[in-house]
């Protein structure tokens, strides 16, 4: 637990201080320093344009969280990265997915757990329940601050200020149809948190090593519960929506595939196949931007892949 536990506060807390301007293999990088924003913290957002953005025409948009740790490992604290240009503009040339341009937005370090919790689900929980959560996670995060989700302020911050600025500079669809959102861990829950609280702007959502026990505990924790509930009532319409979840075995991704395996029974009892979800299961896999780099590919082809 102690590891895990230090793991994370390195994840959370160092990210916000890499600053350089990220290189990338194809394409290009323009950053927008400090995006302000009424709801959250100013953050950085690096977006990414594949070699043949030329403003002619038209590209989808992922929406991707943790921004700093996706094109360049020499700016990450771990030297890791997801390497996204790379695989992108691999599956591009090939023709295997519909043009895209990326949109990272970096976490904003220690409240990077807040923000990307799922709100309603901490809110429907008992008083007795929501302590339980706050004890645990202030010893997972070695804090005595008591732990409150901000996911409804970041969404609304996504929503209402980001995805609007990226509708206007940039030449791409603003339609549901080609606009997606993906993450990995805490990044998974809001990217899902997002699709089914706004189900009109999503029309995909990609989970990678989805922390469904929102703290480290799998021993008297009622948050993947209260996760699964809140999935029976608003999940999105599987008529317009995709969803893409995947898990390792290793690590951190050890505690997941039993919750995971809780959530694709609901996803087949609410109408989900395997036209608009897939659940992936990686033996040997851990939680590190390597290992979902390596499978980066999964997701791509399935919210993105060219009709």
């Amino acid at each position: 637990m102690k590891t895990l536990s230090i793991l994370f506060l390195l994840f959370t807390s160092t990210l916000v201080f890499a600053q350089e301007t990220p290189k990338c293999i194809a394409g290009k990088i323009e950053r927008i320093e400090k995006f302000q924003s009424k709801f959250v913290e100013a953050r950085n957002i690096d977006i990414w344009l594949p070699e043949n953005y030329d403003g002619n025409k038209k590209f989808a948009v992922l929406y991707m969280q943790d921004g700093q740790m996706l094109f360049d490992s020499t700016t990450t604290w771990n030297h890791q990265t997801w390497n996204v240009d790379d695989v992108a503009s691999k599956l591009m040339k090939e023709s295997k997915v519909k043009d895209f341009i990326v949109v990272g937005i970096w976490n904003s370090g220690t409240k990077r757990h807040s923000e990307y919790f799922p709100q309603k689900p901490f809110e429907n929980l008992t008083q007795t329940q929501k302590d339980t959560v706050v004890n645990q996670l202030k010893k997972s995060l070695h804090t005595q601050e008591i732990f409150k989700p901000k996911s409804d302020d970041y969404l609304n911050f996504l929503v209402t200020e980001l995805k609007p600025m990226i509708d206007q500079k940039y030449v791409v669809f603003s339609n549901r149809k080609n606009t997606f959102i993906t993450g990995s861990s805490m990044g998974s829950l809001i990217s899902l948190y997002a699709i089914c609280e706004y189900p009109m702007v999503f029309g995909g959502a990609s989970c990678i090593s989805t922390h469904w026990t929102g703290s480290f505990a799998n021993e008297n924790n009622p948050i993947p519960n209260a996760f699964l509930n809140y999935l029976k009532g608003n999940l999105p319409n599987p008529k317009n929506h995709k969803i893409y979840f995947d898990t390792g075995d290793q690590g951190i991704d050890a505690h997941y595939p039993i919750h995971q395996i809780k959530v694709d029974e609901l996803m087949k009892k609410k109408g989900f196949t395997d036209k608009n979800w897939k659940t992936a299961y990686f033996n040997g896999k851990d939680h590190s931007e390597k290992s979902w780099n390596e499978r980066l590919d999964f997701p791509l082809l399935f919210l993105l892949k060219r009709n």
